[in-house]
């Protein structure tokens, strides 16, 4: 590599980085937040066009550019589809799942959710979960994210906390 070559490289990756930054100022932090599949999808998508401008001389800034205004435009109106419209959004992003309910693990739906009773039990630790009967639910959110909900006054959950969470077969 010579030093011109060292030079666009360079040059190249700080342009892509203050697109990227420009981006994400245009269309929020949200673009890079937690993800559904479609933002993890979207995510690849972004890195392999940064990887493509960076490495391959054939690609200009602008084109790259191009791109990631399209990706991220089309991210952008998919989650602005997900809030607007529920039909959309049932078909094509997760329901949160309750995987642990009033101090018991349900292990038919650790394992639909492909979530290990000691990664659970690591997420209790987290939430400082001192025993099994202080917790009324655990869910697993749409992004990945497990939410702990719990106390030690048998207080019962507000049925808004669990309103877009899959409750079937509990009795809530």
């Amino acid at each position: 590599m010579n030093f011109i070559d060292f030079i666009w490289l360079v040059a190249s990756v700080l342009g892509i980085f203050t697109i990227v930054i420009l981006i994400t100022r245009v269309f929020g932090l949200r673009t890079f937040a937690k993800m559904s599949s479609f933002d993890f999808a979207s995510t690849i998508a972004v890195g392999s066009v940064l990887a493509s401008i960076v490495l391959n001389a054939n690609y200009s800034l602008l084109k790259g550019a191009v791109v990631l205004v399209a990706i991220i435009g089309f991210q952008t109106l998919f989650s602005y589809l997900v809030r607007t419209n529920s039909h959309f959004k049932r078909w094509f992003t997760n329901k949160p799942q309750i995987i642990m309910w009033n101090g018991k693990i349900l292990h038919k739906r650790l394992k639909a959710c492909n979530v290990g009773e000691s990664d659970l039990i690591a997420k209790l630790r987290e939430a400082n979960v001192h025993d099994f009967t202080e917790v009324k639910a655990v869910i697993f959110e749409s992004t990945g994210d497990v939410s702990v909900i719990h106390n030690n006054s048998d207080k019962d959950v507000e049925p808004r906390i669990l309103s877009d969470v899959n409750t079937q077969d509990l009795y809530v």
